[in-house]
């Protein structure tokens, strides 16, 4: 057995109708990619019909017993699907599909407890940059007794790894913070619905700076996207220009966040939750001193005081959870990730704005009208669209480094 490791900066292979490919020597221990693909000899047919890209992971080379010419079986994964599959062991389609019907159900309910709680907390203790710190703090907190008590691997990193994940950390802190002040200052929905305007500013970012071009198709996407957000925004009874620009804020942090969460991952060996982990506790580091300097612990001593006076000891309650589910909640989406694509996750995730936009505005009682609601329905149909055409929907994960499921295939040698 030759194992190969994924190399994510070589390019994707591109499988055919066939998958008869000449011998080629292996060097151990580097990534390997096979050639293009040749056609099959006359009357063989091939074991496996692929048209996706294919990452190829390993490769197990033995003699054939008609022939003295070896086969090789080399396993790939293909790179839209989620996480490696062995098909003798895959489980029932049925058992999945209920499997990742809990986990979204997971994923939304969690999202919906943490905005209610972040809003309950932010409406009688209105300091924004010690809410988004303690919620780095609680999740870094969380992560370092999992490793401390092997619950979960620690990841192995160096200076190197640190280094890369600065900018998305900083990144990550802005957009972090940004929408916390714009949910201190405006409704819950109104911020998901600026917020649902994501997918335009990560088209406008990879077009302009990054000169990346798309297909028409997602140029006109974002018309109903920006279209239903300003409808959104001129309607809404309570606006706030600093609730507003908290959350564009946030929108273009969080895509920079993506485009330098692609780039530190290549290569790296830490992923999933790890990262996340790590990306936390940094952000937390950057995110602490700003704190202090903005607001501060007389400011904080104050409102925390004010705070208890109103609502009395469950106002530490309403701190915890909202802490805790806002990691729990990230937490969740990532094991939803590995169960589905990220085609299917970018839906998800617009769902899952959908359920916190309707759930605030039973619970707050948020006053809407309706041209309030059909610009909100315009934009989230125009995210929903865009995740459908854009090769960019991936990106509006909170990270582009996605597992991938794998198939296996038989290469015979060419006389």
């Amino acid at each position: 057995m030759i194992s190969l490791k994924h190399s994510r900066l070589a390019p994707p292979i591109n499988g055919s109708d066939t998958v008869f490919r000449r011998k080629t020597p292996l060097a151990a221990g580097k990534a390997f990619f096979l050639p293009p693909l040749a056609a099959p000899p006359k009357g063989l047919k091939p074991s496996l019909s692929v048209s996706k890209p294919l990452h190829l992971t390993s490769i197990e080379a033995f003699s054939a017993r008609e022939s003295s010419a070896p086969l090789i079986v080399c396993k790939a994964y293909e790179a839209d699907r989620p996480e490696p599959i062995d098909a003798s062991d895959a489980k029932p389609e049925a058992a999945r599909k209920v499997k990742i019907g809990i986990y979204f159900a997971t994923w939304w309910a969690l999202n919906v407890v943490f905005n209610i709680y972040n809003k309950k907390v932010l409406n009688v203790f209105p300091y924004p940059w010690l809410t988004s710190t303690l919620s780095l703090a609680c999740g870094s907190l969380m992560m370092l007794i999992s490793w401390a008590t092997r619950i979960t691997p620690a990841p192995k990193t160096d200076f190197e790894f640190w280094k890369t994940l600065f900018p998305v950390a900083v990144a990550h802190t802005i957009g972090h913070v940004a929408a916390t002040v714009s949910m201190s200052k405006v409704a819950v929905s109104f911020t998901h619905i600026i917020k649902s305007g994501e997918p335009a500013f990560s088209v406008l970012v990879s077009r302009f700076i990054l000169g990346e071009s798309f297909p028409a198709g997602v140029y006109l996407s974002l018309l109903p996207i920006i279209g239903g957000c300003a409808l959104a925004a001129v309607t809404e009874l309570n606006f706030n220009m600093t609730g507003f620009m908290g959350a564009m804020i946030s929108n273009l942090a969080f895509v920079f966040r993506n485009i330098f969460s692609k780039k530190g991952m290549k290569g790296k060996s830490v992923s999933g939750m790890n990262y996340y982990a790590c990306l936390s506790m940094l952000s937390l580091v950057i995110l602490t001193p700003f704190a202090i300097a903005v607001e501060g612990p007389q400011m904080w001593a104050a409102g925390w005081q004010n705070a208890l006076s109103q609502i009395g000891p469950n106002f530490v309650w309403w701190v915890a959870a909202q802490s805790v589910f806002y990691h729990l909640y990230n937490q969740v989406s990532y094991m939803s990730l590995d169960e589905i694509s990220p085609l299917t996750f970018s839906i998800g995730n617009t769902m899952k704005r959908i359920s916190v936009i309707v759930s605030s505005i039973i619970i707050f009682h948020t006053p809407v009208r309706p041209v309030n609601a059909l610009g909100a329905a315009i934009a989230i149909l125009g995210t929903f669209l865009y995740s459908q055409v854009s090769p960019l929907s991936s990106l509006s994960l909170f990270f582009s480094s996605l597992p991938i499921a794998s198939c296996s295939f038989l290469v015979v040698p060419s006389k």
